[in-house]
C-alpha cells in the first residue's frame, strides 16, 4: 500500500471530521490503525485530543469568576495558595526530561558523596594498572566498568580480573556496591 495523493487527502479530511484512525484504517483499506497514526504525525496533523481539552477548557473559565463572586472571604486566600504551589509543580519536570547530549558530561550524582575517599583512592590506583580495553574485548572475566565518555575516543573498560559473582574487579565493586547507609537501615 502506498500514501497516493487521494488517500492523504481522505486522510486529512477524515482526521480533521474526527475520525479515529481506526476508522481511517478502515475506510481507506488495506491499512493499520498505527499506519494511520503515523502517517497523521508525519503530516503534521492537529491533536484532536488537545484541540477538544482546549475547548472544553474555554467553557469552564467562563464561569470560574462567577463561582469566585459567589464564597467570598475563604476561597480569595486559598486561590493566591494554590496559584502559589501551582507554578512550583511544573519547574521539576523539566529538570526530568533534561536530555544530556553526547559529549557532555554527566551532572554530579547524589550518590557520589556517599562514596568513600579510600574507594576512590583504591580506583584511581586501579584505573593507573587497569587494562584499557574495547567493549569488543570484554568477557565473564574481566571488569566491566566504563571510564571516560563513550561518545570520545578515550574510552575505556578496565578489563582487569572480576571478583566473583560481580561485573568488576574488586576496586569497582567497591564503589558500585555501597553499603546502604545508617538512615535507611532504621527505616527498617
Amino acid at each position: 500500500m502506498s500514501w497516493t495523493d487521494e488517500r492523504v487527502e481522505l486522510l486529512k479530511k477524515m482526521w480533521g471530521e474526527g475520525q479515529s484512525a481506526s476508522q481511517i484504517a478502515k475506510e481507506l483499506g488495506g491499512v493499520t490503525r498505527n499506519a494511520v497514526i503515523g502517517k497523521v504525525h508525519r503530516l503534521g496533523l492537529s491533536n484532536r485530543a488537545a484541540a477538544s481539552a482546549t475547548a472544553k477548557a474555554e467553557p469552564k473559565a467562563k464561569p470560574a469568576p462567577k463561582t469566585e463572586a459567589k464564597p467570598k472571604p475563604a476561597p480569595k486566600p486559598a486561590e493566591p495558595a494554590k496559584a502559589e504551589a501551582e507554578p512550583a509543580a511544573p519547574r521539576p519536570l523539566p529538570a526530568r526530561k533534561q536530555i544530556i547530549p553526547a559529549g557532555q558530561p554527566l551532572p554530579p550524582q547524589p550518590s557520589a558523596n556517599e562514596i568513600s575517599p579510600e574507594a576512590l583512592a583504591k580506583v584511581s590506583e586501579i584505573e593507573k594498572k587497569a587494562k584499557k580495553i574495547t567493549l569488543m574485548e570484554l568477557t565473564e572475566r574481566t571488569c566491566k566498568w566504563p571510564v571516560g565518555d563513550p561518545a570520545t575516543e578515550d574510552f575505556w573498560f578496565c578489563g582487569l580480573p572480576v571478583q566473583q559473582g560481580k561485573p568488576y574487579c574488586e576496586a569497582h565493586v567497591g564503589v558500585a556496591f555501597q553499603p546502604m547507609s545508617s538512615r535507611r537501615d532504621r527505616r527498617r
